[in-house]
């Protein structure tokens, strides 16, 4: 598809970048390290890391890893939320010249033994609330070395003890467990002190990550993102960002968790490579701490997904806060819906900007001008060196308009390299010429933004029409008296399907009836829902997006 979306370019912005700059993620991190130096890097409950220190402290542990004995590309796992210890191993584990797997904290037993023995790690750094967890499994995967590690460990004394007795001892946050052999991250970071790092050269074409998708449909799967894929995506956002962000001004809120593809390279190496200052959000689900977080700090930027910005704009103190170097805010993960975007621009001045992208992307594929006034219902313009495609179910390209639905497919140098040890389910989402199938079904207007209309698997088949449950949720949102809302497909003997919306109330008076009476004022007829359930909350994954897969099973 020829590039018409070029010229809604913010100014300044390339229509390509320039891939050869860096060699490998190493190369930024030291580079940056090595400019920033004196500059704070990540803090956590009021405890900073400089450039400075994040370099000596990843340099140590890195040099600890080797002494290992492990080979270039060989795997190592981080099973944390977001504490300081995490950019030290992620980092430690890339300049050593090993691929990292993140992995979710919360998984069940089954969970990680899938992921830890598909991946084949090693190696596992894990904070010791999960530790119970991993004992259940660890004989039956390939991990040889357990690092664990405490909230606090990265802490001056006497909070690091302090913190880590009340996590432990007054909070009971850690379960009983019991690994022999396993090795504190403070001993591996000293004993890594006495030793050499030794230079590996990386290129592009080597294994950084396996970033693993989040598994609701079937198996969880490892996608393949290479040191190119992700100096590609850095370097895409910083041209994006370039003319808004100023490098070594910048405090990023980094409240989702950094083993999710969007924190990770969005805030922790995006801000990273610009000399940003990450501050990491250990529990965001704890509004009222989030929120008391906030106030001691001028932040300038943050990223969520739609459910984070709602419940923040639902927490009492938040339309309190100090909004005045505030001037970005990114959603992505999951739609970003109307009623929310419009509710934060009127609380916080800024408007709140909506990006696209997968794990399998790296994850940044279209952003919206940073620049934009108001909330416009896309997902914004392929960045810089992104090729778009949209594709009819025979794979055909269709053109420009409303009338020219299919499903968005993506070509360039931030494209995974495929599902690691899987190449038959690469081979269902790559098309013979390069592009990705993402799965998302939409269409690109006149000036070349691009509008998601829905999930593939999520459309709903009423008589024959599509309904697409986004357009469903923007309208239920719009009601005041509605919180959170999800809509779903179910079984109708007349028409197939039709449409449910699942709802947590905002004003506990609201009925069915009044619900389904404003859909009908705003929808037409086959895509008013048929049936209301209100619940007391939404099952959602790990970074909050709401799981419809979910609410269908519950039928």
């Amino acid at each position: 598809m020829e590039k018409i979306w070029l010229k809604e370019y913010p100014p300044g912005v390339p229509a390509d970048i320039d891939l050869d700059e860096f060699a490998s993620l190493k190369d930024i991190l030291e580079k940056s390290c090595q400019r920033f130096a004196d500059l704070p890097a990540y803090s956590n409950m009021g405890v900073t890391l400089h450039y400075r220190d994040v370099d000596r402290l990843s340099r140590d542990f890195g040099a600890w890893l080797q002494n290992l004995g492990l080979g270039k590309g060989e795997r190592v796992a981080i099973m944390m939320p977001n504490a300081l210890q995490y950019p030290v191993a992620l980092f430690g584990a890339l300049r050593a010249g090993l691929t990292v797997v993140n992995v979710n904290p919360l998984y069940t037993a089954r969970e990680l033994e899938h992921q830890l023995k598909d991946s084949g790690a090693s190696v596992i750094v894990i904070i010791e609330n999960f530790a119970h967890t991993l004992q259940g499994v660890l004989h039956k995967t390939l991990i040889r070395t357990v690092v664990t590690t405490q909230l606090g460990d990265l802490f001056p004394f006497p909070k690091r003890l302090l913190v880590n007795f009340v996590v432990k001892r007054v909070k009971k946050m850690v379960p009983p467990w019991d690994i022999p052999g396993s090795i504190p991250f403070q001993r591996a970071l000293s004993e890594g002190a006495k030793r050499t790092l030794i230079d590996v050269p990386l290129h592009h074409d080597d294994l950084a990550f396996l970033q693993y998708t989040g598994g609701t449909t079937g198996v969880s799967k490892g996608a393949m993102l290479t040191h190119g894929n992700l100096v590609a995506n850095l370097q895409q956002a910083s041209a994006w960002l370039q003319s808004f962000c100023r490098p070594a001004e910048e405090i990023v809120i980094t409240a989702l968790p950094l083993y999710h593809i969007f924190s990770l390279t969005a805030n922790c190496l995006t801000f990273m490579k610009i000399g940003g200052h990450n501050i990491l959000i250990t529990n965001p689900r704890d509004m009222p701490g989030f929120v008391k977080e906030l106030r001691r700090i001028r932040f300038t930027i943050m990223t969520g997904v739609n459910t984070l910005f709602n419940g923040l704009l639902h927490t009492p103190g938040f339309e309190q806060l100090d909004f005045s170097a505030f001037k970005v805010a990114l959603g992505g993960g999951m739609a970003v819906q109307r009623a929310v975007a419009e509710n934060w621009k009127q609380v916080t001045g800024t408007s709140l900007i909506e990006a696209y992208g997968l794990t399998e992307t790296s994850p940044a594929a279209c952003i919206n001008p940073l620049t934009l006034p108001t909330y416009n219902g896309s997902i914004g313009l392929p960045i810089p060196s992104t090729e778009l495609s949209i594709r009819d179910d025979e794979g055909q390209e269709l053109g420009v308009g409303p009338d020219q639905v299919g499903e968005i497919c993506l070509r360039g140098p931030q494209v995974m390299r495929g599902y690691w040890q899987r190449p038959e389910e690469t081979a269902k989402v790559m098309t013979s010429d390069g592009y990705l199938r993402t799965g998302d079904v939409g269409y690109v207007d006149e000036r070349g933004y691009i509008r998601i209309v829905d999930r593939k698997k999520d459309m709903i088949l009423v008589s024959g029409f599509n309904v697409y449950p986004n357009e469903v949720e923007d309208i239920v949102m719009l009601h005041p008296g509605v919180l959170e809302a999800a809509a779903v497909g179910v079984p109708d003997e007349k028409s197939g399907e039709a449409v449910k919306i699942v709802v947590v109330k905002k004003d506990p008076m609201l009925t069915a009836e009044a619900l389904i009476e404003h859909c009908h004022r705003h929808l037409t007829n086959y895509k008013v829902p048929r049936r209301v359930e209100f619940r007391d909350e939404l099952p959602k994954s790990n970074v909050g997006k709401i799981l419809r897969r979910l609410l269908r099973e519950d039928h």
